[in-house]
């Protein structure tokens, strides 16, 4: 199933629950106007979805993009042969053949490492559906591999990011709540499975020599995922029984009480 097909799919997935976190800015509100009025992906965007297709499954590269002509685009040929390129896209993304080369430099170093090729062996882009039991909602996720060691399953997640070492990757972790992604695929795969899972990040730095980092999320991780997973879960059902998608007033549009950051109130 590919990504488009997958947001197409029934049930709410982990990206669209992240935007209803009220720690990181998002209401119910933020959440609707974004399903409403999808935004065409950023460059940073499409660049992971390469990066994860090169490592992944770069035999569907011809289904999700193209390799842009290699032309001046200031002269009539160039933008003839790239208005001819424009019309064979559909509903391909384009891409440079420079990307498209550091995406698959960037697999081959993440093949490097012994550990990574292991845990990549499995099922790639497999797609999970089941029926929360407390709020009856339907959820999905879309895990990057899955591999099964000793009877245990292994859910395999690839991220790239700036700076792959322990410490900033933890602290990316809460910012952009991977926490909260462990969580939601563990519990999923529990259920769909009966077997409980482990999670793994395998993170890979940009720029060169792109070097590879593999964590493990331990229980405390984990589970303090399943219990943001459990908020943003009962949030969205509860705006989905009232109908009320409401913003920063709340549920009952109730003014705020403003106060002073503790840091400003510090006397130096």
């Amino acid at each position: 199933m590919t990504e488009k097909e997958y947001r197409a799919s029934p049930g709410i997935s982990r990206s669209e629950l992240w935007r209803l976190n009220p720690r990181t800015g998002g209401t119910p509100e933020k959440f609707m106007y974004a399903k409403n009025n999808p935004e065409p992906p950023t460059p940073a965007m499409l660049f992971g979805t390469l990066a994860h297709l090169a490592l992944l499954e770069p035999q569907r590269f011809d289904e999700q993009f193209a390799l842009a002509p290699d032309v001046d685009g200031r002269t009539k040929a160039g933008k003839e042969a790239w208005a001819a390129f424009r019309a064979t896209l559909g509903d391909r993304a384009a891409v440079s053949r420079t990307d498209w080369a550091l995406a698959c430099r960037m697999a081959y170093e993440v093949n490097r490492v012994p550990f990574g090729r292991k845990l990549l062996g499995g099922d790639h882009e497999r797609v999970f559906h089941w029926v929360d039991e407390t709020t009856g909602e339907e959820c999905k996720i879309r895990v990057d591999a899955l591999r099964m060691v000793g009877g245990i399953p292994v859910i395999v997640d690839y991220k790239t990011t700036t700076d792959a070492s322990t410490d900033a990757f933890s602290r990316k972790c809460v910012n952009l709540g991977y926490d909260f992604q462990a969580g939601m695929y563990c519990e999923g795969i529990e259920k769909c499975l009966g077997v409980k899972p482990r999670f793994v990040f395998i993170v890979q730095e940009k720029d060169p020599p792109f070097a590879v980092n593999v964590l493990e999320a331990d229980e405390e991780m984990i589970q303090h995922g399943k219990d943001i997973f459990r908020e943003l879960l009962g949030i969205y059902h509860e705006c989905k029984t009232t109908d009320n998608w409401y913003g920063y007033l709340g549920p009952e549009a109730v003014i705020g009480r403003l106060s002073l950051p503790a840091w400003a109130l510090t006397v130096n």
